[in-house]
Order: structure tokens, then C-alpha cells, then sequence
């Protein structure tokens, strides 16, 4: 990183379409000159009666450590001639009722193990990358005619070392290679930024340029990114650029105003989760953040971003999905512009709970600019007929079909995350109705199912495991899991599935574009059935997809097919191996030249219980 002295602006204004890249000059700053080494620091506090830098280095006074207001629009600067690399500090602040407040820096890159609540002078630079072959390959690739598979991750809660934290380089050695076996392509990891509350999850920040330290220091994270991209894995942040929460040395009523967030209460508070919202109409807090993605992605080697709560953002908070948040709404387009400019690879994924029109499609088409949304209704229609009894899933049927009338407006990400498997809702395969086989067949069903569906996927760690039990947030997976055979078993499915899947382009060629898919028997409410096709970019590369979702075996079942000579069930769900009963089709399956389902021929074949059937097209010489 290639820091910027506050010396290099004669005039420094926050406005609309302002600097990108403030934390090369805001924050602490240790410089080198021919004078000797010194450590800069710039805070913005426009309301400030004044301003005193105080920490380790000064025993916390802050007589003789005031800083100057730079200029009126409320940059205050300081220089102290030493090196103070791995002193703590706070700003503290002065407001126009006289009252002090000691506050962390909004730009420090580096904090205090909570219950400490200091920011740390750390240096940045000095940690060798050796990924430049992973970053050169998302450059020159695009993602959406390629696998991805997202494993979601709460870096406390995945493993644990006698009930402590592992570290980020730990995790380096633990994490990594778990995900590569698996078959993930990306982990997502739940918000890192430093935050006070564990139970938070991250989603409470108080600083937005510090990693937490949790887990180590930043040249700790640096290096775990560094791994997963030399092991071919991306990473993606998720990132809370909408609300942050309300302890006394975070960013609320920062300079004793509310500088970061909104003056009305009606806008400010968010009561649901006892944040406050940013004012995003401000040009400081827009550069705030979209300095933040910048920084993330130039100093850390992010891939990619889950943008949370984009509900909250587009519209106005306590006002319902009447009042479209304007001002913010041109954030989140100038958030996404900013962010290509610098790497058009770049995953910008929305989590997204609105039928907003166009998030997924470029701002210079009247867009907002993701190139990713999260399918939540995909997600809540799919697990409400899964969680209906097998009797009564024929009355609602459409809510396994209604998806693909819209599935190809935007760019969709499937996600079953960890809003869905904590806090009384059950883990997913708790949600799966009947006895213990009935339970494991429904969930590898369902998974095999969410495999053939149009869009990329997202999965929340343990989910591999098939857990009984929902996300503990304190404690750790349940490893012990895997000593159990259907266990067992299923985390083999698993795996399985997911080499299938990403050895399969026809899964993941097309996702985003209607040609990609065809339905051949949308209508079979009565047996449950759904039997589509999914395809690739080469012709007559396809997969012939039947999912049965009742317990009922059906033998010499008719399916429509395209023409092929024959077809070879290259994935079966209830396969003994996964603890299925092993109702399966061993043997290539002759194609009748007989109209059916619409298509030129069909295929007669065992459908087996509760299970999901992949068939591969094999043709004669010629064909």
C-alpha cells in the first residue's frame, strides 16, 4: 500500500464522488523522512470542540497531544516525532457541550483483544503475498459461467482449541484443507471487522479497518488469505455497510453529533437490532465505506463481498417497503461502481430480501450494480415444502416450481445459511420430516436437488456434518459427528456431490441464462415428482435431472429425454454407500424413439425413494 500524507492536500474536501482510498491518510500513519520517523494521525470529527490523541505512549493524557483542526470541514491531524508501532490510543474527543469522550479510531488498523477496546498503531506493509497466480486467474475468468459453492463460515465457532479461539494462522492449517476436500470454491466468512459482542456474529462493528483480534493480528489474516488462494479457494467478506452499533468508543455520536449516522431518531435507530443506521446521504460516510471495500480488497486480497441487510439500505428504516431510501440507494450504485472500476472479478453479492427490480444488473442499465443475489425466496419456499409432511406436499407444490419463473432476472446465489439453522430453527436436516432414514434421505435429497438448480450455491458450515442439532454459537461444530455411520455417510455424499457438481458444467455453465434449463414434468403433484433438464455450452451437453420427493419407489417410471442413444445414471442419492436403500439403475438406460414429456423419446427407470437421479446422454458413433 503506498500511503498518502495529509501533507499532499492543500485542500481536502468530503463531497460526492470524493477520494476512494481516505485510509491512506486517515487513521495512524508511521512516516519516514530525512528528518527522521514519525507517526501521523487524522481523525474526522466536524463537531469537535476539540481533540486530543491519548494512549499508551502519553500514559492516557492528553495535555500537549492536541491535534489541529485541519480545515472546516472537520479533519483534525497530529504528528508525533517517534515511532509508535503497537502503541494503543483513542481520539479524545471534545464535544460543543463540553462533555469528553474517549473514542476508538474509525480508521485503525488494528485493536485491542475485547474486553479492551483500544485501536493499535500497526504497519501494514511488510507481509510477502505469493498468490499472484490466483489473482491473475480471477482476472482473467468470469464467475458466471463457473462452479461456485460457497462454504459459510463463523471463524469462532468452527473449531476450537480446548474452548479458545483458533488463530487465523490456525485456521490456515485446519480450515483450508477441509474446504479444498469437500469441494468448496469459496469460504465466506461471517464479519470480521473488530467487533465488542461475540453474539453479534460481526454484524456489530465498531472498527471497520481492523480485523478482529480474535484470531491475530492483520498479517495473521493476511496470510490465511494468502493460503486459500495458493489452495484455489476465494474468500469472501461479509460486510455490514448499513448500521453498526452503539457502544461508547464506536462510531455513534462519534464527536458528541451524530456525525456517521442519521439526525432524525425515526431514521437513526434500528430497533430490531439496537444499531444505528449510516446517514449514506453524507459524502464522509460514503468515502468512509467505499474506502473500506477498497482497503479490503487492496490490502487483504479479497475476492469478494455479501453485502448485509440491502432491505435496510433501500429502504428507509421503520417505514416498511413504502419508502425507497434515494440517497442510499445512489450509495449502494456508486459502492458497486467504485469496486469494478478497481476489479471488474470482484463478487458483489447482495443479501437481499426485497423484489427490488434490477440488483443484479450493471448501473449504467438503470441497475444497482451486484453482480450476486442471495434467492431468499427461493430459500423460504424450498424449505417450507421440505418441512411439510410427504401426504400434503401436492397442495403445495408450486413452491418448489415458482422459482423458475423468476430465476433468470437476476444473478441468483442459493443460500442455506446460518439465519436458518440458529435461534429455534432447527438444523436442516431436523427439518427434514419422519423417522431417522426418512430424515438423512430428505436432506441428501434436498441437497442434490439445491446441486441441479439454476444458480450458484451457499452452504453454512456443520451443514456438511447433517447435524440434529441447530448452530451453537459458543461452542464448536460437532465433530464427533462423523464416528456415527449415517453421518458419516452423508459428509461422503456430500463430497461426493460436490466433485459431481463442479466437474459437470452442464450444473453451472448456464446458470443465469433460461436456456440453460427446460422442465420435462412440472405437473406430477400427485407422485411428487420433478424431472427438469439442465444444460452446458456444448451442444447436447446435458443432465436429465429427476428428483422424487415422496417415500414411494416407482419402478419402470417413464421420463421424456432428448434424443441419445442411451442414458447412464451417473448420481443416485439413495445409493447404499449414503445410506440409502439402494434403489438405483446400474445399467445404461435404452432410449424409446417414442414421443413423451415433449421430448423425442423417453426412458423407463427406477425412481427411488425420497432421492434425487442424475442421467448423462451417451451416444452411438455419429450421433
Amino acid at each position: 500500500m503506498n500511503a498518502m500524507m495529509l501533507s499532499d492536500y492543500d485542500v481536502f474536501l468530503f463531497h460526492e464522488g470524493s477520494l476512494q482510498q481516505a485510509y491512506q491518510f486517515m487513521g495512524s500513519h508511521v512516516r519516514k523522512d530525512p528528518l527522521g520517523t514519525y507517526t501521523e494521525f487524522c481523525v474526522w470529527a466536524p463537531n469537535a470542540r476539540s481533540v486530543s490523541l491519548v494512549g499508551s505512549f502519553n500514559e492516557w493524557n492528553g495535555n500537549g497531544y492536541e491535534l489541529e483542526k485541519w480545515n472546516r470541514e472537520g479533519l483534525w491531524v497530529i504528528r508525533v516525532e517517534r515511532d509508535l508501532t503497537g502503541e494503543t490510543y483513542k481520539y479524545e474527543m471534545t464535544a460543543l457541550s463540553g462533555e469528553k469522550k474517549l473514542k476508538a479510531d474509525p480508521y485503525g488498523f488494528a485493536s485491542e483483544k475485547r474486553p479492551q477496546t483500544a485501536s493499535i498503531v500497526y504497519e501494514l506493509e511488510g507481509f510477502t503475498w505469493s498468490d499472484e497466480e490466483w489473482l491473475e486467474k480471477r482476472t482473467g475468468s468470469t464467475v458466471y459461467d463457473q462452479p461456485m459453492f460457497i462454504y459459510e463460515v463463523h471463524l469462532g465457532t468452527w473449531k476450537k482449541e480446548k474452548g479458545k479461539f483458533l488463530s487465523y494462522r490456525e485456521l490456515a492449517q485446519d480450515l483450508i484443507p477441509y474446504v479444498k476436500e469437500h469441494g468448496f470454491t469459496h469460504i465466506e466468512l461471517l464479519p470480521i471487522t473488530e467487533h465488542p459482542f461475540d453474539r453479534s456474529w460481526g454484524y456489530q462493528s465498531t472498527g471497520y479497518y481492523s480485523p478482529t483480534s480474535r484470531y491475530g493480528e492483520p498479517h495473521d489474516l493476511m496470510s490465511f488469505v494468502n493460503e486459500c488462494h495458493r489452495n484455489d479457494i476465494g474468500v469472501i467478506l461479509d460486510w455490514v455497510p448499513g448500521h453498526f452499533c452503539k457502544d461508547a468508543h464506536g462510531l455513534y455520536q462519534f464527536d458528541g453529533s451524530f456525525a456517521y449516522e442519521y439526525q432524525e431518531e425515526r431514521d437513526r435507530e434500528n430497533y430490531t437490532w439496537g444499531t444505528a443506521n449510516f446517514d449514506l446521504s453524507k459524502g464522509e460516510v460514503r468515502s468512509f465505506l467505499i474506502s473500506n471495500a477498497r482497503f479490503w480488497m487492496e490490502v487483504y486480497h479479497i475476492d469478494g463481498f455479501r453485502i448485509d441487510a440491502v432491505a435496510n439500505i433501500i429502504y428507509w428504516a421503520n417505514q416498511g417497503q413504502q419508502s425507497p431510501n434515494q440517497e442510499a440507494i445512489e450509495f449502494l450504485k456508486k459502492l458497486n461502481g467504485a469496486v469494478f472500476e478497481y476489479d471488474s472479478s470482484i463478487l458483489m453479492i447482495a443479501e437481499d430480501s426485497t423484489d427490488w427490480p434490477q440488483v443484479t444488473s450493471p448501473v449504467h442499465y438503470g441497475g444497482l450494480g451486484f453482480n450476486y443475489k442471495w434467492n431468499m425466496g427461493w430459500m423460504n419456499d424450498v424449505l417450507d415444502y421440505m418441512e411439510t409432511p410427504h401426504s400434503e406436499r401436492k397442495d403445495v407444490h408450486s413452491l418448489m416450481t415458482f422459482s423458475l419463473l423468476y430465476a433468470f432476472s437476476e444473478n441468483y446465489v442459493l443460500p442455506f445459511s446460518h439465519d436458518e439453522v440458529v435461534h429455534g430453527k432447527k438444523s436442516l436436516l431436523n427439518k427434514m420430516p419422519g423417522d431417522y432414514w426418512q430424515k438423512f434421505a430428505q436432506y441428501r435429497l434436498l441437497l442434490g436437488f439445491m446441486a441441479a438448480h439454476p444458480g450458484k450455491k451457499l452452504l453454512f458450515m456443520g451443514s456438511e456434518l447433517a447435524p440434529f442439532s441447530e448452530w451453537k454459537d459458543l461452542e464448536e461444530l460437532d465433530w464427533h459427528l462423523t464416528s456415527y455411520d449415517f453421518h458419516h455417510k452423508f459428509n461422503s455424499y456430500f463430497k461426493d456431490l460436490l466433485h459431481l457438481y463442479k466437474s459437470a458444467e452442464a450444473l453451472y455453465e448456464l446458470d443465469h441464462q433460461s436456456q440453460g434449463f427446460e422442465w420435462i414434468d412440472v405437473n406430477n403433484s400427485d407422485q411428487q415428482i420433478f424431472s427438469f433438464i439442465r444444460k452446458g455450452k456444448k451442444k447436447n451437453d446435458h443432465l436429465v435431472v429427476i428428483c422424487n420427493f415422496s417415500p414411494v419407489v416407482y419402478h419402470r417410471y417413464k421420463v421424456g429425454v432428448p434424443f441419445a442413444g442411451s442414458y447412464r445414471e451417473i448420481w443416485n442419492s439413495d445409493d447404499e454407500k449414503y445410506g440409502g436403500s439402494h434403489q438405483v439403475n446400474p445399467f445404461p438406460i435404452p432410449v424409446q424413439h417414442q414421443s413423451y414429456h415433449g421430448k423425442d423419446g423417453f426412458v423407463e427407470m427406477t425412481i427411488p425413494p425420497y432421492a434425487a437421479v442424475y442421467l448423462k446422454p451417451e451416444y452411438g458413433r455419429g450421433e
